[in-house]
C-alpha cells in the first residue's frame, strides 16, 4: 500500500515554534495515530510509521528539540508545558488522537492526560523514565542528578556517558550512586572536549523535569482515557522499563511487554536498532484490543 506524503506544519506556544507532520492514512475509521518520544522528535518514528498506512500518523519535534526551538533554549522544559504543545497539536489535527509515546514522550503523555483526557482515546505509554515512582526513588533522582551534574561540569560528552551508564544500570540503584565516579566518556564512545554549551535538549531542558515528574494517580485512574503501559522484553531492570511496572501497579493494571529494547521501535533511526516489525505489529494489536 502507497503511503500518501506528510505535510508539515508549524504551531506557536508559549516560548516556543513548534513543528509538526501529518500523514493521512487510508481509512477514515479510526483517529489520529500520534507518536512521539521527548527529546526524540518525528524522525525516531519512520519506521514506525510505515507500519500504519491505513492511519493517519501524526509526528512533531518536542520544543527544543531538531525543527522545534524555544524562545530561550538556556531554560528548563517540564512534562506540564510539553503537555500543552501536544494539546495545541491535538486540537489543530481534530481534536482526538490514540496516542503512542514513549521514554520523556510517555511522561509528557501522563500530563497531557491528567489536565486533557479529552484529547486521547488510547494511551500506550512505553518505558516513562519516572524516578519519583521507583521504590528507589531517591537513589533515582540523585542517580539523575549525576548526569546533570556531570553535564554543567564537563559538556555534552561527559554528561552522555554519564546517562548512558545509569540509563543501563538494572535494579534499584545503591545508596552511593551519585557519589560514584562519572564514567570516561571515551568508554562510551563520546567526544572528551567541552564546546562550553550547556543548552542540550535533553542534559540541560528535560532530564530533571521528566524524571522527577509525579503524576497525579488519582486523576489518572478516574479519566476517560486508556492507558496501556508497555515495557520491553530487553530492557528488564532499567529505569524506564521499571518505570512502566511501578505506573501500571499505580493505576492497578498490568504492563503489556512489548519486543526488543527501549528503543524498540527504531529501524536504524540515531543508528539504532530494535524490532520495528514485530513492535509495530503488537502496538496495533494492543490498539486493537483497548478499542473493544
Amino acid at each position: 500500500m502507497t503511503m500518501t506524503e506528510s505535510t508539515t506544519r508549524t504551531i506557536q506556544a508559549p516560548g516556543a515554534t513548534l513543528t509538526y507532520d501529518v500523514r493521512p492514512g487510508s481509512s477514515t475509521d479510526e483517529p489520529p495515530l500520534f507518536l512521539i518520544g521527548s527529546p526524540m522528535g518525528a524522525s525516531g518514528f519512520t519506521s514506525l510509521s510505515s507500519h500504519f498506512p491505513d492511519r493517519t500518523v501524526v509526528t512533531y519535534d518536542p520544543r527544543g528539540a531538531e525543527r522545534s526551538t524555544k524562545d530561550d533554549p538556556a531554560t528548563p522544559s517540564n512534562p506540564e508545558q510539553h503537555a500543552d504543545d501536544l494539546h495545541r497539536i491535538i486540537q489543530e489535527v481534530g481534536g482526538l488522537v490514540d496516542l503512542f509515546a514513549s521514554s520523556g514522550g510517555a511522561v509528557n503523555a501522563l500530563a497531557l492526560v491528567t489536565a486533557h483526557p479529552e484529547d486521547v482515546r488510547i494511551l500506550v505509554a512505553h518505558e516513562p523514565p519516572i524516578a519519583t515512582i521507583l521504590p528507589d526513588a531517591e537513589n533515582a533522582k540523585a542517580a539523575v542528578r549525576a548526569i546533570s551534574n556531570s553535564y554543567q561540569r564537563g559538556g555534552f560528552g561527559a554528561g552522555m556517558a554519564h546517562f548512558m551508564a545509569i540509563t543501563s544500570h538494572r535494579g534499584p540503584f545503591p545508596d552511593d550512586i551519585a557519589s560514584q565516579p562519572a564514567p570516561d566518556p571515551s568508554a562510551f564512545g563520546m567526544p572528551a572536549d567541552d564546546d562550553g554549551t550547556r543548552t542540550d535538549v535533553m542534559l540541560a531542558q528535560n532530564i530533571v523535569g521528566t524524571t522527577h515528574y509525579e503524576p497525579d494517580f488519582d486523576v489518572l485512574r478516574s479519566v476517560s482515557t486508556r492507558i496501556v503501559c508497555a515495557a520491553g522484553t530487553e530492557s528488564q531492570g532499567e529505569m524506564a522499563n521499571r518505570g512502566a511496572y511501578a505506573v501500571a501497579e499505580r493505576l492497578g493494571t498490568e504492563p503489556v511487554v512489548f519486543p526488543s529494547h527501549h528503543g524498540g521501535f527504531l529501524g536504524g533511526e540515531y543508528g539504532w536498532g530494535g524490532e520495528p516489525d514485530a513492535f509495530a505489529a503488537k502496538l496495533r494489536e494492543v490498539l486493537a484490543s483497548a478499542v473493544r
